[in-house]
């Protein structure tokens, strides 16, 4: 069973992220430049908050607020559901599906080393499936 850690050795290093008081228009610049669904939002290194699509479409273009002058920590979710490196990717899956949401930092010894999308655990079951079917498949030919 994969945890975490081996999905973030999959993936970039990097982890974007905006201030707490950074306008949200940055944050949302900031995903689509590099093509995701939410941006962490930190305090020098602490963790304050995530910020997603979801968030703003709630928060800023449905109350009808302005982008350039609303503060990402006014629309951030700052309860942040947090994981581990060796969290194993079905209990992380439970956690997002229990939990409706798409984006899980990853804490290890109080600092994020990464944040693991909904889509990285698809493709990781997927990957995990098709490695079972091919060993499946070579022992009923064998």
């Amino acid at each position: 069973m994969r945890t975490v850690r081996q999905l973030l050795a999959d993936k970039p290093a990097e982890v974007f992220a905006v201030a707490p008081e950074a306008p949200v228009v940055e944050a949302i610049r900031l995903m689509a430049d590099k093509s995701i669904g939410a941006v962490l939002v930190m305090r020098d290194t602490a963790l304050a908050g995530i910020l997603s699509e979801r968030d703003y479409a709630r928060k800023v273009v449905l109350q009808g607020r302005s982008s350039a002058d609303t503060p990402a920590s006014a629309i951030m979710t700052a309860q942040v559901l947090t994981v581990g490196p060796d969290t194993p990717v079905p209990a992380c899956m439970q956690l997002m599906t229990e939990r409706r949401i798409r984006h899980l930092p990853v804490v290890e010894g109080g600092q994020v080393v990464g944040v693991i999308s909904i889509g990285d655990l698809v493709k990781a079951v997927i990957a995990d499936q098709q490695l079972e079917l091919e060993q499946l498949q070579r022992y009923i030919a064998g």
